[in-house]
């Protein structure tokens, strides 16, 4: 499952069947963990022959959720197919351990394990739920696209909060021998450090606005008619998924002590990103001429945000 992939079915794929039987399979695999586990819960053990009855049951459940899997074409989105693997992996892994744990664990009563590990094969069954439903690859995506926007914000507003005015970026952590004392250069920005951050936030927030405007034109726009609308889906998820490891990357290198040098590539890193990921919303079918404004906007604000990071640190080149 994880690393195999499914072909075109010869039949005409249908969406809400393919649902449904998901759906289904999930369901039984969560009801066959329960009864494996409980024939295992106390003495006596089950005889050899309910032992057999019970790994084929589990077994076969199993085979029929990785069935239903490969059901899924590679056409309907890589992004929704992803999701889909995700989930079905989470399941098959927690019915692996599930079993190893009763293979383990002592007969004369029920683990603390063996309760987690059934509980995590119910948790992962449930997840079916939560899989994106809409239309096609277009639902999967904006749920990937949020995933990210929120991951973003959270990075955003962790480090608005540390460059408060006078904030001391270390002042959750106690006082320690090997930090020195406070007045240490390492645990303190300076002006210079200051200047160059708001330049480095700038592009942060533009990363977050970009992010949601992308969001806001695929839940407008967004078709998933023909394999070029769901191509061009896949792409902006693809390129999204870049922004937040970028953004970490230059918010790890923007506390102190400041490398001016690590600032900069950092922020070419994520400049680049946004410039791409801008260029692909536009070219694709989420951006009518009604989306364009605040595209160019975004690419004017990352431009001029890369330009004063440049500017701060032409000197230590």
């Amino acid at each position: 499952v994880a690393e195999g992939e499914p072909g075109e079915g010869r039949e005409p794929f249908e969406l809400p069947r393919f649902w449904d039987a998901l759906g289904q399979t999930f369901q039984i695999t969560s009801q066959e963990a329960t009864k494996l586990s409980l024939a295992f819960s106390r003495p006596p053990l089950p005889s050899a022959e309910d032992c057999r009855k019970l790994s084929e049951d589990v077994q076969n459940a199993i085979l029929a959720v990785a069935t239903v899997y490969y059901w899924l074409p590679k056409g309907q989105g890589t992004t929704l197919r992803k999701m889909v693997r995700d989930a079905t992996t989470e399941v098959v892994e927690g019915m692996i351990q599930l079993t190893d744990t009763i293979l383990n664990a002592p007969v004369e009563s029920l683990s603390q394990e063996q309760l987690i590990s059934t509980g995590g094969v119910w948790e992962a069954c449930e997840q079916v739920s939560n899989l994106p439903r809409g239309e096609y690859n277009q639902a999967a995506v904006v749920s990937a696209l949020a995933s990210c926007l929120g991951v973003v914000k959270d990075a955003v507003e962790e480090m608005e909060h540390a460059l408060v005015e006078g904030q001391d970026p270390y002042g959750d952590i106690m006082e320690d021998e090997e930090l020195g004392f406070r007045g240490n250069r390492d645990t303190y920005w300076s002006e210079a450090d200051r200047q160059l951050l708001s330049s480095c936030m700038g592009l942060m927030k533009a990363s977050k606005a970009c992010l949601k405007k992308v969001l806001a034109a695929v839940k407008a726009h967004g078709k998933a008619d023909s394999p070029e609308q769901i191509a061009q889906l896949d792409d902006l998820a693809d390129i999204a998924n870049e922004i937040s490891p970028s953004v970490d990357e230059l918010a790890l290198s923007m506390y102190p002590p400041v490398n001016p040098l690590a600032v900069r590539l950092n922020a070419a890193k994520l400049a680049s990103v946004l410039k791409k990921v801008l260029e692909i919303a536009k070219a694709s079918h989420v951006c009518p001429p009604s989306e364009e404004g605040w595209v160019q906007f975004l690419t004017g604000a990352v431009d001029h945000n890369m330009n004063k990071v440049k500017n701060f640190t032409q000197g230590q080149l």
